[in-house]
Formats: C-alpha cells, sequence, structure tokens
C-alpha cells in the first residue's frame, strides 16, 4: 500500500519537472529559434508573424563585404588566441598537477585570475601596458589580449584532464627507457588529446564572442563582435539575423562533433581496458 501511495505521489511530481525542464529549454532556445526565423522573414525586423518568407537577406551578407572581413579578422585572432593559450596553458597545467615548488598556491590563483576579472579591466590595463610601450592598436594586439585572457581556460581544462590520466602508462613508458620529453610526446599529449581539443574549442568560441577585451584593443580592423555591435546601434537589420543563424549552425555542428569524438575516445578507450583484463587474465 506504501509503495502504490509514492507511486502516485511520483506521478505528478516527475510532470511537474518535466513541465520545468520544457521552460528552462523554452527560456534558453526560444529566442535563438526566433532570430532564425526572422533572419528568412520577407519583412526585416518587424511584424508578427514572419511573412513572405525569403533567402534575400542571406544574399545581401553574402555580398556585404565588411561583414566577411570581420569574420576573416575574428577567424584570424580566434585561431591565434588558442596558439598562445594551448603554448602557455600546457606547461602551466603540467606545473601545478605535477611539479612541487615554493609559492604553488599563489601560482594557482594567479594563473587562473583572468578567468574571475571582468573583461573590461583585462582590456584596459592591456591597453594602457600597451600604450605605455608604444604600440599601436592593431589586430595583433587583440590576439596578445585574447590569448592573455584565455591561458586560464587552457590550464584549467588541461589540468582537468591530467588529474584524470593513468600514470601507469607513462611510468610504463620511463621503464622502457624512454626519456621524460619521449614519455611526454608520445604518451602524455596523445592521452590529453580530448581535454586540448575541449579547451581549443572553448577558447575559439570565447574568443569569437568577446567583445570587452576588443573594445580597448582594436585598431582600424575590426572584429565580428564589434562590427555586429556597431550596425546595432543603429537598429536591428535582418543581416545581423543571418549572421547570427550562420554562427548558431556551425556552433551546433563543431558541438556534434566533439560529442562523437568524445563518445569514439571512450569506446575505444573501454575496448583498450577489455583487451589488457583478457590479457592480464591469459597471463595469470
Amino acid at each position: 500500500m506504501e509503495l502504490l501511495v509514492r507511486r502516485a505521489g511520483a506521478i505528478p511530481r516527475s510532470g511537474w519537472l518535466l513541465v520545468h525542464a520544457m521552460a528552462v529549454f523554452a527560456f534558453l532556445y526560444l529566442p535563438i529559434a526566433v532570430l532564425i526565423l526572422y533572419s528568412f522573414n520577407g519583412e526585416g525586423v518587424g511584424g508578427f508573424p514572419p511573412h513572405h518568407l525569403t533567402l534575400d537577406w542571406y544574399r545581401i551578407l553574402f555580398a556585404d563585404s565588411a561583414i566577411w572581413d570581420s569574420v576573416l579578422n575574428s577567424l584570424k585572432v580566434a585561431f591565434s588566441a588558442i596558439g598562445i593559450s594551448l603554448a602557455f596553458g600546457v606547461p602551466a597545467a603540467l606545473a601545478l598537477e605535477r611539479a612541487q615548488f615554493p609559492g604553488k598556491a599563489l601560482f594557482r590563483q594567479l594563473v587562473l585570475l583572468p578567468l574571475i576579472l571582468p573583461g573590461i579591466i583585462t582590456g584596459l590595463s592591456l591597453s594602457m601596458l600597451f600604450h605605455v610601450m608604444g604600440t599601436n592598436l592593431s589586430l595583433t594586439t587583440i590576439v596578445l589580449g585574447h590569448g592573455t585572457a584565455l591561458i586560464s581556460v587552457a590550464t584549467t581544462e588541461i589540468f582537468a584532464g591530467l588529474q584524470k590520466l593513468d600514470r601507469a602508462q607513462e611510468e610504463a613508458s620511463l621503464d622502457l627507457g624512454a626519456n621524460y620529453w619521449q614519455t611526454f610526446w608520445r604518451v602524455t599529449l596523445p592521452n590529453l588529446k580530448l581535454p586540448i581539443i575541449g579547451s581549443a574549442l572553448l577558447i575559439f568560441t570565447l574568443s569569437m564572442d568577446e567583445i570587452a577585451v576588443s573594445f580597448f584593443l582594436i585598431g582600424r580592423d575590426n572584429t565580428l563582435p564589434l562590427e555586429i555591435w556597431g550596425r546595432l546601434r543603429r537598429g536591428i537589420t535582418p543581416e545581423i539575423n543571418a549572421v547570427s543563424a550562420i554562427i548558431f549552425a556551425f556552433s551546433l555542428v563543431a558541438i556534434v562533433l566533439w560529442y562523437r569524438l568524445r563518445v569514439g575516445s571512450e569506446r575505444a578507450a573501454d575496448v583498450g581496458a577489455e583487451i589488457v583484463e583478457v590479457a592480464e587474465g591469459d597471463a595469470a
């Protein structure tokens, strides 16, 4: 009897949770759906429901050289920021996870500081630094700003991957005669493939979306967020909806590819573990 009461009480609760979940997802993704829908609206950004669905705004977008110049600039900055962040983030993560040295706790806080600081502080401080150095603002200064601000992202992601890493493979490599560099390049780094790819995707996304740091370090060449922001000051235009829809589609494809890569790697790891277990059983 008590079990039936519990089951009867669980039905409304689960139904309420379903409604709550649907409301949360609607709050998160309904604006994106509306944005994509209005990118095909023949009447621009006004009027509901949309009428006269068309691809004209995408044709106008593809003919807009200023938008595509800013997209190219953003891609240059994002890929350069990935290189800088990983070049400093991987050694920093290794130092935090493997090394013991005086001031390690302070070093950990300093590495994470750019992740905590508001972008306006990072951008303003770097702008003042470049001004003191006499450096002209350009895409190079934006690259340095994004790379500096996002080192902490690479460090935290790779540090988490190192904590999950099985040290037995590294120890076996060292026991078989490999030195530390050979072990790092042939064992440690391949096992950090997923954290490195994940941090690279996150850095790419944050760099493409960054506006506070870019605002203080921009020269004559606009990045995509600043180009969109400048146009929004004159009002919402349908081309903005179109480019936003394209960015969303690209992000969705990247997420799906990342998920498939992660699932494939996890399956390969499970197969490898089963092979090791079978080999150990045969040896016993």
